[in-house]
């Protein structure tokens, strides 16, 4: 961590990249998620300490919005001071200024409290035989939503498309908020599905959600915003079509949206075992 003294000392554009990278660092130590070498280091004050040191930084400049003048004020004035919400309003506040706005991937995510389970769930739960497959997925950000979305709501496996856009690109990984790397998965052909389970599609003229009866154990396949499934994947579907009833002019879903919303009638019900 850079000195304070040092931080108010340098020209204001500089001041702003450092300090919006240092927010970062520390909103990440907070979250217990700082990645190694990157721990709060600064042995002169506490963590608590420094961060309203360059949290006032941030209130001397000149450009910073009054509504977020107003709201770091409140925060750091507070007995019980919210670190991290500091961090993250001064981040953002500074990369607004700078014309930088924070992408998807940008977001200090850390894992988030489940029932009886603290803050950090060792290993991985799902429902078993709950699989996805991704067929011709072009976008690595759609792509990476894909798995994130997959991890959360208790997908086992992922499978991609041959033409699937590789999860391993970096935009993917970012998106994907560590869940590619969580999850794993598996590039087959259609073909090379397993056929121990139903199959069926999200694709538009199908049972709408709410009528259609999920298996217990299944792969759905979703397809490209642009084409939809595969007339292979229709044909594929032993499962049926399932689709998501919408009522405005353009009817249409971004491809991780759809998949969340299909997820959520899907296995929302269930309790893990």
């Amino acid at each position: 961590m850079i000195d304070p003294e040092r931080l108010f000392q340098l020209e204001p554009g500089q001041k702003r990249r450092k300090l919006a990278l240092t927010f970062g660092e520390l909103e990440r130590d907070i979250a217990g998620i700082a990645e190694k070498g990157t721990e709060y280091n600064f042995a002169k004050m506490s963590r608590r300490d420094y961060t309203k040191a360059v949290c006032r930084i941030v209130l001397d400049d000149p450009k910073l919005p009054a509504q977020e003048r107003e709201q770091l004020s409140s925060i750091l004035q507070q007995q019980d001071f919210d670190e991290r919400r500091a961090c993250n309003l001064a981040r953002n506040a500074l990369l607004g200024i700078l014309g930088t706005f924070p992408a998807e991937w940008d977001l200090v995510v850390a894992p988030h409290a489940v029932p009886g389970g603290g803050m950090t769930v060792r290993e991985r739960k799902f429902f078993p035989g709950v699989s996805v497959y991704a067929e011709d997925i072009r976008s690595p950000f759609n792509i990476g939503s894909i798995f994130r979305t997959a991890e959360a709501m208790g997908c086992e496996k992922v499978y991609v498309s041959p033409l699937c856009i590789d999860p391993a690109h970096p935009r993917a990984i970012r998106s994907g908020m560590g869940c590619i790397e969580t999850m794993g998965w598996t590039r087959c052909s259609l073909g090379e599905l397993p056929h121990d389970d139903p199959v069926f599609v999200l694709e538009t003229g199908g049972t709408p959600i709410n009528e259609f009866c999920f298996p217990e154990k299944g792969i759905v396949i979703i397809g490209s915003e642009e084409l939809g499934v595969s007339p292979e994947a229709l044909r594929r579907a032993d499962g049926g079509c399932v689709s998501i009833p919408m009522t405005g002019l353009k009817a249409s879903l971004n491809v991780g949206v759809a998949f969340g919303i299909l997820m959520q009638a899907w296995t929302g019900g269930r309790h893990h075992g």
